[in-house]
Formats: C-alpha cells, sequence, structure tokens
C-alpha cells in the first residue's frame, strides 16, 4: 500500500492557508509516504505525468498534521510520482494543527 489510507475531505479544522505564498513560512521535512492520508480521492493523470507539474507551484508537497495523523492536502500527484520511482518519502511543508 502507498499510504496509510485514502481519505475525501479535509477532517481536520480550517487553516487559512490558501495559496504557494502562505505556506512559503512553513519549513520542509521528509515524510514517509505510508504516513500519509490522502484528502482527495482523485487525480487528473495529466498533472501526474506532466514535467512541469511543479513549475507554476510550492515545490513541496503540502501536509497538516492533526490528531497525530498525517494528511496530503496538496500534492497528491507529486506523492504518486515518488512511489512511481519507488521512494518511500517526499519533503513536504508540514503544518501542525495538534
Amino acid at each position: 500500500m502507498i499510504f496509510r489510507s485514502v481519505g475525501d475531505g479535509r477532517p481536520y479544522p480550517e487553516h487559512g492557508l490558501e495559496t504557494a505564498r502562505d505556506w512559503a513560512d512553513v519549513p520542509p521535512r521528509m515524510v514517509r509516504l505510508d504516513e500519509l492520508i490522502t484528502t482527495k480521492r482523485n487525480l487528473d493523470l495529466a498533472t501526474l505525468l506532466s514535467e512541469e507539474s511543479t513549475f507554476y507551484g510550492d515545490l513541496f508537497a503540502h501536509v497538516v498534521q492533526w490528531q497525530d495523523k498525517l494528511y496530503l492536502e496538496d500534492g497528491l500527484h507529486r506523492a504518486l510520482r515518488a512511489a512511481l520511482q519507488q521512494r518511500p518519502a517526499l519533503h513536504a511543508r508540514v503544518l501542525v494543527l495538534d
């Protein structure tokens, strides 16, 4: 299994970070894929296969830690690309809401 589980939506409270600029103050760290719970069930295959998928956005995935769980809010295509390349982890900005 790639992820801890596949979710549908954000179970944590609203945090107010909307843009890549908002997330810029959150330092990145390594996160294991098997610890992540996705907040999206669907992925655009064109985004996954695009070589320019991070060109206009943040280079790091966005993860929210809430109640000792890690939720992948943005960057599902990055996480799947890491899994396809047989990497067990990726760099992500982790916002702690605990």
